[in-house]
């Protein structure tokens, strides 16, 4: 059984600081590279190494269904779930382009779909076929919610085989920007009508409609402005994907693996798994801020300064991909680059 409070390794100051004098040594005034200086930095210490790298990327999406879709929280059936997971497989998702671009491994997870047979292509792992309504009654079981979090730690078993340099996670669960503003609301203890956004594109009504259901749903399961824990976030308004989403995220930081942080969903996982395991912290990267409204609030929480400002709300670990290239130019710069010494270029005069 897994140790979900074990603390994470200790990012290496030894090899941050060494990092720090390299960059202070290249052919450039010293910060003139701006975040990729320090994202190099970061990689060294959590790499432990000089040279830090962002070429063997693994991207691990779960999916997963949502009781709650019945409410007409979303402008999409539940079906697309499903329907998205064969397009992940068949190569025709903005993840699937993105993990061929950036030559990645893709894993398609089934964490909670309401699929009743397998996917081919899709690893099934999951207690139950979707999470129940919770505007009824809690979303989960704690056994539903502790097997979805160990399905994530089955899934960077998997990938951590391959020795990659960092994890993209991602989603896929139509439904489940309502789960992550109900979370949000829950932990947070803010208002659901400063995180729940339109999702898949709901109007003005329907964003209306899905904060009046995040709003009672909270009042139901007494976490309105209660600053709740995260397992009662996951049990009573949370995701089968989003539990697997926040195991990936511990088990990752426990195996000393960065993880890239996506869009809304994945941050929300990423701040159920700080508050279950402080130390997780250091191992998150942040790939971008999502025009989903909850995402910011979420960030703040995490004290988070994303990488990019793109205006997405895709979802699929695809704000993540879209990243990765700055990670690797950023490690290009930091590894190739000459010194002033090894360029014969006059440095700065003190």
């Amino acid at each position: 059984m897994t140790d979900w409070t074990r603390p994470c390794p200790v990012p290496s100051e030894e090899h941050a600081e060494a990092a720090r004098c390299r960059q202070a040594s290249l052919t450039k005034p010293n910060g003139a590279l701006g975040r990729l200086e320090s994202i190099a930095i970061e990689l060294a210490a959590l790499q432990r190494t000089e040279r830090p790298r962002a070429d063997r990327v693994e991207i691990i999406v779960f999916a997963g269904d949502h009781g709650v879709t019945s409410r007409s929280v979303s402008a999409y059936p539940s079906t697309v779930t499903i329907e998205m997971m064969r397009n992940f497989t068949a190569g025709g998702a903005a993840i699937s382009v993105l993990a061929r671009t950036l030559g990645a491994r893709l894993e398609v997870i089934d964490a909670g779909s309401f699929a009743t047979e397998p996917i081919p292509g899709v690893i099934t792992d999951k207690p139950r076929a979707g999470t129940r309504d919770f505007l009824r009654e809690p979303a989960l079981t704690e056994e539903e919610v502790a097997f979805a979090l160990s399905a994530g730690v089955r899934a960077i078993a998997r990938s951590s085989e391959r020795r990659p340099d960092l994890i993209v996670l991602g989603e896929m669960g139509i439904g489940n920007t309502t789960s992550a503003a109900a979370m949000t609301s829950a932990m947070l203890g803010i208002p659901p009508a400063e995180v729940v956004g339109p999702g898949t594109g709901l109007d003005e009504a329907g964003v209306a409609r899905k904060t009046a259901v995040v709003a009672e749903a909270l009042a139901l399961h007494r976490l309105m402005g209660a600053k709740a824990s995260p397992w009662a976030a996951l049990q009573f308004v949370g995701g089968l994907e989003i539990a697997a989403l926040t195991g990936a995220i511990i088990a990752s930081a426990q195996q000393s693996i960065p993880i890239l942080v996506d869009g809304f969903i994945v941050s929300v996982a990423a701040l159920a798994a700080c508050r279950i395991n402080a130390s997780v912290r250091p191992w998150l990267l942040f790939a971008h801020r999502s025009a989903e409204r909850g995402h910011a609030a979420v960030l703040a929480a995490l004290q988070a300064e994303p990488i990019l400002d793109l205006g997405l709300r895709l979802g699929e670990g695809s704000g993540a991909a879209i990243a990765v290239p700055i990670l690797r130019m950023a490690c290009a710069l930091h590894n190739e680059m000459a010194t002033f010494d090894e360029a014969s270029v006059s440095g700065r005069m003190v």
